[in-house]
């Protein structure tokens, strides 16, 4: 991040770059599941747990999350 910039932790209803959102969640996570686009558009999906019922669960906790804003 930039020294003289100060970024506050809020909602927006603006795009956040991409690298400021992965450099903030770098070494605070215990497992992960990205979900975007490609800079070609196509589906991108990774993750650090092996079992797809835990991603789903994460999915679906994440959506419950976003619903109740």
């Amino acid at each position: 991040m930039d020294d003289k910039v100060e970024y506050l932790d809020v909602i927006t209803r603006l795009d956040i770059p991409v690298e400021r959102v992965l450099e903030g969640a770098t070494g605070k996570l215990s497992s992960v599941v990205i979900l975007g686009y490609t800079t070609d558009d196509d589906l991108y999906f990774a993750s650090s747990l092996a079992d797809g019922g835990d991603v789903l669960w994460l999915l679906e906790k994440a959506k419950k999350l976003l619903l109740e804003q």
